[in-house]
């Protein structure tokens, strides 16, 4: 009931429903996504990421293929004579058979478009933010400052998702239709499972690490140099001190991607001794993976708590 007071100032009593910080998440990781959705750029390294898709759809398609023919026959390919025996060594080295290596492989390659991706996301997402003050407008909200955090970071999962996880398993499904569907989704089934763990361990430690990448720089060219530093200056570091240098194998740890590929073999049931050369054991490359994903979490929870709030 209005009392007298509420009469005299005009007030109207409270009708609405109260929906708590948690949907205040999901409400900012929506909007999030549409920030990055109408960016023309984010549309066009998407569809590259698709092209590297379609290269492994239709690659399995042709593995079949070839399988049914003989291996001195010859084929066109635009107009070009290749014989069925040298297309099968280059498809070999993808092993597009639906194996574990094939999803492995298939997210191996998206990295040089996750990278850019990722980069571009962190600095519209969470970067601007702190850059034009934004970010004490949010938590003067109901909103508090883990689920500002939730819903950056569930923004940039699913983007992350989308260009990894959810086309390798259109690759599993297509696998299963294109041999014995009956005994090839039974018999792989750790690779389902494995595909679900990888994308979960590529979403959590990209996610944070970018999180707080963009709260340290902030900036869109800087953190794009940081963040290709991080996936490709390490890379040919650790190739240089493992092969070239011929020091121990666990250089290769400082390789972040190189981290989540072996963590990826591990969760799709893939032996140690199929790695790409001379790798470390999986436990140290997913200790590797943990201390980034602990180094993030602190780092972000003593700059978040440094934001003064408005009041």
């Amino acid at each position: 009931m209005p009392t007298v007071t509420d009469n005299l100032l005009r007030y109207r009593p409270w009708r609405g429903e109260f929906r708590g910080p948690t949907n205040g998440s999901w409400a900012m990781a929506r909007t999030s996504l549409f920030l990055l959705a109408r960016r023309r750029i984010f549309w066009g390294l998407y569809a590259l990421a698709l092209m590297v898709f379609f290269f492994f759809f239709y690659g399995q398609y042709l593995i079949v293929w070839i399988q049914q023919q003989t291996a001195q026959q010859t084929v066109q390919f635009g107009g070009i004579p290749v014989k069925v025996s040298e297309l099968t060594k280059f498809l070999d080295r993808l092993n597009l058979n639906g194996s574990a290596h094939t999803f492995a492989n298939f997210i191996w390659f998206q990295g040089y478009i996750v990278m850019i991706v990722l980069a571009l996301a962190g600095a519209v997402l969470v970067g601007n933010d702190f850059a034009h003050g934004s970010l004490p407008f949010y938590l003067s909200k109901p909103i508090g400052r883990r689920h500002y955090l939730l819903g950056k970071f569930l923004a940039i999962g699913l983007f992350l998702n989308l260009v990894t996880t959810v086309p390798a398993f259109a690759l599993y499904l297509q696998a299963g239709l294109l041999y014995d569907w009956q005994s090839y989704y039974f018999d792989h089934l750790r690779e389902l499972l494995g595909i679900v763990g990888y994308g979960a361990a590529l979403t959590l430690t990209l996610g944070l690490l970018l999180i707080a990448t963009a709260v340290w720089v902030r900036k869109t060219v800087p953190l794009i140099m940081v963040w290709t530093g991080l996936f490709v200056l390490t890379r040919l570091l650790a190739s240089m001190l493992v092969e070239g240098a011929n020091l121990d194998v666990r250089w290769r740890l400082i390789d972040l991607w190189n981290d989540l590929y072996l963590v990826g073999l591990w969760c799709l049931g893939a032996p140690w001794e199929s790695a790409r050369g001379p790798q470390p054991q999986f436990w140290e490359a997913a200790a590797a993976c943990g201390a980034v994903i602990v180094g993030c979490m602190l780092y972000l929870r003593r700059r978040i708590q440094a934001v003064e709030i408005i009041s």
